[in-house]
């Protein structure tokens, strides 16, 4: 083989080995990917969305939380569209009426969203509260 041939079946092998690689790390990482949408985009969307993770933001709706054994009942909204929530897990300490919230999780058979953690969502001026230490 010539030294010309060779190089280029060298260069052929590692673009292959390239694609390979980009094909294998895409599909790996689409199943860890986390959709977000806001309840109004989540409502419709939910024929298609069958049983998929994703997050829902929204406000929590004042008066609408009850707490269970496991966790949570509570309604999100986006001033259009409310969405019951049920949450399994504990919950942020800033949970709380009208709190801008993110809920991870999946649309339940009731139509309900089926969630297992919840981030708050603050802005830049956030600051946590102060803790003493040492007392």
């Amino acid at each position: 083989m010539t030294p010309a041939k060779r190089r280029s079946v060298i260069a052929l092998s590692l673009c292959a080995a390239a694609v390979i690689a980009i094909v294998v790390l895409g599909v790996a990482l689409s199943g860890n990917v986390v959709y977000y949408r806001t309840v109004s985009e989540a409502v419709k969307s939910r024929p298609s969305q069958g049983d998929a993770r994703f997050r829902l933001a929204g406000a929590v709706v004042p008066g609408s939380s009850t707490e269970t054994r496991r966790g949570v009942d509570f309604e999100v909204t986006d001033g259009k569209k409310t969405v019951e929530v049920t949450h399994v897990g504990d919950l942020p300490t800033l949970f709380d009426d009208k709190v801008p919230v993110v809920c991870e999780g999946h649309w339940a058979a009731d139509g309900s969203f089926d969630s297992d953690r919840i981030m708050i969502r603050h802005g830049n001026n956030y600051t946590p509260p102060k803790v003493k230490f040492g007392q």
